[in-house]
C-alpha cells in the first residue's frame, strides 16, 4: 500500500518521523511538496492515523493516470479504478480535488465532478444504481491530485483532519492549532525533556493548547485516541475492525503506563477567561490532574508558580501584531518578558513561536538555533534559547564586547585602510543627498574600485547588507577572502556598525529556478522606515532583502500618482509600490506575484503601515496568465518584471527583451483611456520594442528615478510612462515632477526624450498577436 500524509509547511520531516514509528518502509519515506508519501501494509496506516501528531490527512492511493489532458480523458482513466472494492451502495460519498502545473485543469471542482461522475457511471454499469452524493458530511471521501497531466486517485482514510482532536471543544480566535503546538514541542526537544522529568510552562497558554499536547506526549497518549470513532476508514469497505481493535488496546495499555510519567506541566495566562477554557479542555483530554492553570502576568511571575525543580523548559506562542492588531504595546511586553525569564529562569530551556520575528529582538537574548513553522498563512519563526545564570551571563557579555573591542581598535591592514577611506569620501559626497531627502537607508559603495568589488547598502544606520559581486576566475580564492575581510573591516570601522549586523552575501547572476531559492532558513526580518512608511526586510534568506532601494523615487512617484486610483501592481514582489500606493490615497489595490511567500509579505507590509481590507487584494499567478484572464481596468499600473524567469509557476520561460511587447500591450488592455502605466526594468541591453513606441506615448522617465546614492552604478534600471496617445493627455507637467536632486560632477543628467508619433488613436492591437 501507497500512503500520502498531507502537512502544513515544514512539518514533512517531522511526519516522515512518524511514518517510519508507524512501520513505513524506510526506503519507501519520501518527502515531497505538501506532505509524506511512505508504503507499508494496513497496520502502517491504522497506526499512522492513531499516533501521528503532526499531519493533517492520510490518503491511501487507489490507482494513477498519465497523459490525462482533457475532461474525458480523466473520466476514462477514472473509470479504472475499482471504486467499487472501496464503496458500498449504503455509504454517501464527495470527491475532492487538487490541481497543480495543469494547463487544462483550470478549476478543481471541473475535475472532482469528473471523478464523481466516473464513479457514479461504475456503480450504476455494476448495479444499476450508485450510491448517494453528500459534499457536507460524507462517509467516505475520495481525493484526486492533478500534477501537470498526471493524475493520482485516494481514498481519505482520516476523514477529519487529524489536528482536531476533539479536546478543544471552544475556541479562542487565536488558538494555536493541535498539530502546530505538536510540531513546536518537537522542535523543542519535549520528547526527551519530559523523558528526563523536567517541567514546562508555558507562560502564554491561551486556551492550553501547548500544555496538553505537552502531557500527551509525556504520557505516551495516541492523539487519536481521544475520538477513535470519527476515523473515515470505519465506513470503508477494506476495514479490518479487529486490526483496529488490537491497535486501540495497544494504545490504552501505553497512555495507561504513561500517566505516571507525565512532570509538572504548568499554563499561565493574564486572561482568567481563556484559563478557564484551557481548564475545560484539559478536562476533555483527562488531563485535568496533571496541569495546572494560573491566572497572572508572564512578565511578572509569581515566585511560588517557578518549579523548584527545575530548570526546565518553557514553550510559548506569545502575542504578536498580525493576531493581535498591536505593535508599541507588543515591543513593551516582550522586553519585560525577556527581562522575566532572564531574571527568574537561569538554566531553563525557552523555546518561543514569533509571527514577527522582529519582536524577538526585544528579548534581548540570541537565540542558540531557530526553525520556521506557519501558523496558517502566517510564516513564523521559531526560536530556542538557555538562559544562563547571572554570572555566566555576565561572563560572556563581557568576553564577547571584549572580543569585540580588540577587533575594533586593531590596526587596519592597507587593503581595508584604503577601502575605508572610499567610504568616507563617499558618506561625504552623501551628505547633503541624505539630508535633503531624509533617506534612512541608501546605498554607500558599490564596486567604485574594481579590486573591491561590492555593492554595500546602509539600512537605517543600523544594519549593512553587503553583496560581493562573484571574482572574476583568474583571481585566487584566497586573495578573493581577504579582500571581503577587508571590506568588512572597512565599513565597520566607517559606519560603527557592529559585526554581527553586517550582513554578507556573494551576488551572482540569477538564472531559471535559482533566482527563487532561498539561501538560508533564518526567517530574521526587520524593520525599516522610508518616507514616513515601514517595511519588512530579511538580509539573510534570499539574494534581495525585500526593498530594491533605487526604487525609491519611482515609488515616491506612484505615491504623488495615485490619488483616488484603482492600482495594479504587477510582478508585485514584496508590495513596497502597493504600500506607497495606498499612502497616496488609492481607491483600491491589486497585487500580483507568483510567489506565495512574497505576496504573503507584501501583505504583512501593508498591514504594518494600517493598509487592510477588501480594497486591498493580493492574487498568487502568473501575470501574463492573470492579464489574459482578467477583465478589470486600472487608473494606474506599475510593472516591474524581471530580467528572466523560470518559476514553477510558468508553463514556458519569460525574457524581457522578447516578452515585453506582448506584456505591454497586455497591461494596455487593463488601463483607462486617461490612465498611466509605469515601466521598468533593470536589463542593462534592453530596447523598447518599435511597435510600443509607434502605438503609445512612451517618455522614458529614467533620469528622475534613479536617486543621488545610485548615480554611480550605470544602468541600474531604466523606466518609462507609457499612455494612450489622446487629445487631452500631457504627460511632462501633469505626471511628473522636475526632479530637484543635485548631479554629481561626471554624471550629467540626460534630457527627458518624449516619443511622438504620427499614427492614429486606435484601440486595436494592430494585427499583434496575443500568445499565452
Amino acid at each position: 500500500m501507497t500512503f500520502f500524509a498531507s502537512t502544513a509547511a515544514n512539518h514533512n520531516d517531522l511526519a516522515a518521523d512518524e511514518a517510519l514509528r508507524a512501520g513505513a518502509e524506510e526506503k519507501s519515506i519520501r518527502i515531497v511538496p505538501g506532505g509524506v508519501e511512505f508504503s507499508g501494509n494496513l497496520e502502517t496506516g491504522y497506526r499512522f492515523c492513531l499516533w501521528s501528531r503532526t499531519a493533517s490527512r492520510l490518503l491511501l492511493l487507489l490507482g494513477t493516470g498519465d497523459n490525462i489532458e482533457t475532461g474525458d480523458q480523466l473520466h476514462h482513466r477514472a473509470m479504472q479504478v475499482p471504486w467499487f472494492e472501496h464503496l458500498s451502495l449504503k455509504n454517501s460519498f464527495a470527491v475532492h480535488a487538487t490541481v497543480r502545473k495543469s494547463r487544462w485543469l483550470k478549476n478543481s471542482q471541473f475535475g472532482a465532478l469528473k471523478v464523481k461522475d466516473a464513479i457514479a457511471d461504475q456503480f450504476r454499469e455494476i448495479y444499476d444504481t450508485r450510491p448517494s452524493v453528500d459534499t457536507e458530511n460524507p462517509d467516505i471521501i475520495f481525493h484526486l491530485h492533478m500534477d501537470g497531466i498526471h493524475g493520482y486517485f485516494y481514498l481519505d482514510l482520516t476523514g477529519r483532519s487529524l489536528h482536531k482532536r476533539g479536546y478543544r471543544r471552544s475556541d479562542s480566535s487565536v488558538s494555536l492549532k493541535e498539530h502546530l503546538a505538536a510540531a513546536l514541542l518537537l522542535r523543542a526537544g519535549w520528547p526527551e525533556k519530559a523523558a528526563g522529568m523536567k517541567p514546562l510552562i508555558d507562560p502564554f497558554c491561551g486556551t492550553g493548547t501547548i500544555p496538553i499536547e505537552a502531557a500527551l506526549m509525556a504520557s505516551d497518549t495516541a492523539p487519536g485516541l481521544l475520538q477513535p470513532d470519527s476515523f473515515a476508514f470505519l465506513s470503508w469497505k477494506g476495514h479490518d475492525a479487529e486490526l483496529w481493535k488490537s491497535l486501540l488496546t495497544e494504545a490504552e495499555e501505553r497512555r495507561e503506563k504513561g500517566m505516571s510519567l507525565i512532570p509538572k506541566i504548568s499554563g499561565w495566562d493574564i486572561s482568567s477567561q481563556e484559563i478557564q477554557a484551557a481548564e475545560s479542555h484539559a478536562k476533555n483530554a483527562g488531563l485535568e490532574s496533571y496541569i495546572s492553570f494560573t491566572v497572572q502576568d508572564a512578565s511578572n511571575p509569581y515566585a511560588d508558580t517557578i518549579p523548584i525543580d527545575g530548570p526546565g523548559v518553557i514553550v510559548s506562542d506569545p502575542p504578536y501584531g498580525i493576531r493581535m492588531g498591536i505593535e508599541a504595546d507588543l515591543r513593551v511586553l516582550y522586553k519585560n518578558f525577556g527581562n522575566a525569564i532572564a531574571n527568574n529562569f537561569p538554566g531553563w530551556q525557552v523555546s518561543l513561536l514569533a509571527g514577527e520575528p522582529e519582536l524577538l529582538r526585544e528579548i534581548k537574548l540570541r537565540p542558540d538555533s531557530t526553525n520556521i513553522l506557519y501558523n496558517g498563512a502566517i510564516k513564523c519563526t521559531v526560536a530556542h534559547y538557555t538562559i544562563f545564570d547571572r554570572e555566566t551571563r555576565n561572563r560572556l557579555t563581557e568576553k564577547a564586547e571584549a572580543k569585540q573591542r580588540e577587533r575594533e581598535e586593531a590596526e587596519l591592514s592597507p587593503g581595508a585602510e584604503m577601502f575605508a577611506n572610499r567610504l568616507k569620501k563617499n558618506k561625504r559626497m552623501l551628505k547633503a543627498f541624505l539630508k535633503r531627502s531624509k533617506a534612512t537607508s541608501y546605498r554607500l559603495y558599490d564596486a567604485d574600485m574594481p579590486e573591491y568589488s561590492a555593492a554595500i547598502d546602509i539600512y537605517e544606520d543600523k544594519w549593512v547588507h553587503l553583496q560581493e559581486y562573484a571574482p572574476p576566475a583568474e583571481i585566487e580564492l584566497e586573495t578573493a577572502e581577504t579582500r571581503l575581510l577587508e571590506m568588512i573591516d572597512g565599513v565597520n570601522r566607517v559606519t560603527g556598525i557592529p559585526y554581527d549586523y553586517i550582513f554578507v552575501k556573494q551576488r551572482k547572476r540569477q538564472r531559471g529556478k535559482s533566482q527563487y531559492n532561498r539561501r538560508t532558513s533564518r526567517g530574521q526580518t526587520y524593520i525599516m522606515k522610508e518616507q514616513g512608511l515601514k517595511f519588512f526586510v530579511n538580509f539573510t534568506d534570499y539574494i534581495d532583502t525585500g526593498i530594491f532601494l533605487d526604487h525609491r523615487p519611482a515609488r515616491q512617484k506612484i505615491r504623488e500618482l495615485s490619488n483616488n486610483k484603482r492600482f495594479l501592481n504587477l510582478f508585485g514582489y514584496t508590495g513596497t509600490a502597493t504600500v506607497y500606493a495606498a499612502a497616496g490615497g488609492a481607491l483600491s489595490t491589486v497585487t500580483v506575484d507568483t510567489s506565495k511567500t512574497y505576496l504573503a509579505w507584501a501583505e504583512k507590509n501593508l498591514e504594518l503601515n494600517g493598509f487592510t481590507g477588501m480594497g486591498h487584494q493580493f492574487y498568487i499567478s502568473d501575470c501574463m496568465e492573470w492579464l489574459h484572464t482578467q477583465s478589470r481596468t486600472f487608473d494606474l499600473i506599475f510593472m516591474d518584471p524581471p530580467t528572466y524567469s523560470n518559476s514553477k509557476s510558468r508553463t514556458d520561460d519569460f525574457d524581457i527583451q522578447r516578452d515585453h511587447r506582448k506584456l505591454i500591450v497586455s497591461a494596455m488592455r487593463h488601463l483607462e483611456k486617461d490612465g498611466i502605466l509605469v515601466f521598468s526594468n533593470n536589463f542593462r541591453k534592453f530596447e523598447m520594442d518599435e511597435y510600443i513606441m509607434e502605438k503609445y506615448l512612451v517618455e522614458e522617465i529614467t533620469h528622475d528615478t534613479i536617486p543621488d546614492d545610485f548615480l554611480r552604478t550605470k544602468h541600474i534600471h531604466r523606466c518609462w510612462i507609457i499612455q494612450y496617445r489622446g487629445k487631452n493627455i500631457t504627460p511632462r507637467k501633469v505626471l511628473i515632477k522636475k526632479s530637484t536632486g543635485q548631479t554629481k560632477p561626471g554624471i550629467p543628467r540626460k534630457k527627458p526624450r518624449v516619443i511622438k508619433v504620427s499614427d492614429a488613436n486606435s484601440d486595436t492591437v494592430d494585427g499583434l498577436k496575443l500568445d499565452y
